[in-house]
């Protein structure tokens, strides 16, 4: 049985490697059609040798594909013939293991018949939205700042292989998975590194538009190299003996189990399932990173004389806090009684790609973004509208200078990094709380950082004025007697308010409606295959919409007091700039 697991996953592997080797391919060989990037005119120095070692990595990268490729094909045969043999046996078997474990099956990709797995997979398309106008060329968008983001990408084609080796091997969540969970989550810590590389080089070199990127493209390389090296450890790592519970890079940093009992502070045991250092410190680094991203981003308004990237920074915000809601989750070691913050992590990253889609259109549209872009053929070169924003994205930035060198803050990041892995992972031993799988105090962690994060924009915002503050909606006085007739009297504003007002109320619940069921019955539901919980998931939300109708002024009070908000800060960004 394991080894015919092990061959299909195997296989699955491969193609996971050959599909990376094709991305990397694209994404190292044309990232000017992808972001803006300095004429050839204007760069200088190092092209020749640059072109050689591109051309040496296609010609490699393709030999290595093509032999994998016809490796994989030539070994489909065997590998169906032993499975064929085999997994007959044990059918009956592993379909009620799986069966039996689906409600602990917690991440990424082996979501997909869950609430979660939906808004996950909902999100893809917003956030290719949001990579499409984010490359827009008069956006001036830094080339390696956007290939990070393109590269996340790959961060969620590295979870397809893990989840496969996770559920056919090991038959347990991604999350329980450390040596694979540390795996994946390290591609999302490139990510943001590649990001925060990016945009911070364009702010401080006054190099930049007409040498490129003092780093060339080894970041890229190196960020290739991570999703190959992924891959191949995804398709070897079982044979090679690990475990279910083998700790990511072998748990370097690790404290040994009678060292922790011995801790003063120390009242508890961990329990087997509990993150290594390794693990923990790719999280809170993947956190630290994507707070330094939403600042730059931040300045990068002023760089680039466009006050409109400091509403990629508050579409940035659910984001942080879907990353929050995966730190919390580990910090209670993962238990099966608090799915909610799965399913919640997941509808946030769908309303993050919504809001930063929203933000990039808008920084588009500032920057002669018009439908002509669609066009899929060749623009007119004569074209005034293109040739403003052409010359447009070669604009030089307005830069200032670093006051500390990438090497000082890599340190300031480590350390803290690290200082806060070890803090975390041995610190809560020495409370109740994390054994506790209380909802509430879950809830609270959730709700609590992003809302300071939150809070430290707005008054920064508020500081600085113009288009970086945003204006809070508040009710009015006057609520009694309203009607839809006073919503539409505020026009394309009042409508939005409304709809965004009913879309809080269907946010929050599916997520209720989840929790609810699992109260009840002690297990969560299963709305793809399980037409019980379907239905009383639906009942829950019918119920829950019938009560809301008894609030029907108190829902368009808050449409109402929405409205102004809607206008100001969505409907007319321009005429109050």
């Amino acid at each position: 049985r394991t080894k015919a697991f092990q061959k299909i996953s195997t296989m699955a592997a491969r193609l996971s490697i050959a599909a990376a080797l094709a991305a990397i391919i694209a994404l190292v060989v044309a990232p000017s059609s992808l972001a803006f990037a300095p004429p050839s005119s204007l760069l200088v120095g190092g092209t020749k040798s640059s072109s050689f070692v591109q051309q040496h990595v296609i010609t490699r990268a393709n030999t290595v594909a093509t032999s994998m490729i016809t490796e994989l094909v030539t070994d489909i045969p065997s590998i169906l013939a032993s499975a064929s043999t085999t997994i007959p046996a044990v059918t009956t078997d592993a379909l009620s293991t799986l069966s039996a474990s689906s409600s602990n099956l917690l991440s990424f990709s082996d979501q997909g018949q869950n609430l979660a797995g939906i808004f996950f997979q909902c999100s893809l398309l917003p956030y290719l939205f949001f990579l499409s106008f984010l490359s827009f060329r008069g956006n001036r968008t830094p080339d390696l700042g956007n290939f990070g983001w393109q590269f996340l990408l790959l961060f969620v084609l590295g979870t397809i292989p893990s989840g496969i080796v996770t559920r056919s091997v090991y038959a347990d969540s991604l999350a329980n998975v450390d040596w694979l969970h540390g795996g994946a989550e390290a591609l999302l810590t490139i990510t943001n590194v590649l990001i925060v590389l990016g945009f911070r080089e364009a702010m401080t070199n006054p190099n930049y538009t007409t040498s490129g990127s003092k780093f060339g493209n080894v970041p890229k390389i190196i960020a290739g190299a991570a999703v190959v090296a992924f891959a191949v450890a995804c398709s070897t790592g079982t044979g090679l003996g690990f475990e279910v519970h083998s700790p990511f890079l072998f748990g370097i940093g690790n404290l040994p189990e009678e060292t922790v009992m011995n801790l003063p502070f120390v009242q508890h045991s961990e329990p087997i399932n509990a993150l290594s250092i390794p693990t923990w410190a790719i999280h809170f680094s993947s956190v630290f990173e994507f707070l330094f991203a939403m600042d730059l981003i931040w300045k990068f308004a002023e760089t680039t004389n466009n006050p409109k990237w400091k509403g990629l920074t508050w579409g940035m915000l659910p984001l942080h806090a879907s990353g929050i809601c995966a730190c919390t989750y580990h910090f209670f070691y993962n238990p099966s009684s608090l799915q909610f913050l799965v399913e919640l992590q997941a509808f946030l990253t769908l309303l993050g790609n919504t809001t930063v889609a929203i933000a990039a259109y808008r920084i588009a549209i500032s920057n002669g973004w018009t439908l002509k872009e669609l066009n899929p053929f060749p623009k007119s070169e004569v074209s005034p509208e293109g040739i403003a924003i052409d010359e447009a994205a070669v604009m030089p930035y307005t830069v200032v200078a670093s006051k500390e060198s990438e090497l000082v803050l890599a340190a300031k990041l480590t350390a803290l990094t690290i200082g806060s892995s070890y803090v975390l992972k041995y610190g809560e031993l020495a409370f109740d709380l994390p054994l506790t799988e209380n909802a509430v105090a879950a809830g609270a962690i959730v709700l609590g950082i992003p809302a300071a994060t939150a809070a430290f924009y707005y008054n920064r915002g508020k500081k600085e004025g113009g288009e970086s503050g945003f204006s809070l909606p508040s009710f009015g006085k006057d609520g009694e007697g309203l009607s839809m007739a006073d919503v539409k009297k505020f026009g394309v504003s009042g409508t939005v308010a409304y709809i965004l007002t009913e879309l809080a109320f269907w946010a929050v619940a599916f997520p209720v409606a989840s929790t609810a069921l699992y109260q009840t019955t002690g297990h969560w539901p299963d709305v793809m295959n399980d037409t019980g919980d379907r239905g009383a998931v639906l009942a829950f939300i019918f119920g829950a919409a019938n009560i809301a109708r008894l609030l029907v002024p108190l829902r368009l009070g808050a449409a109402l007091a929405l409205a102004p908000w809607v206008d100001e800060n969505i409907i007319n960004r321009e005429d109050k700039q």
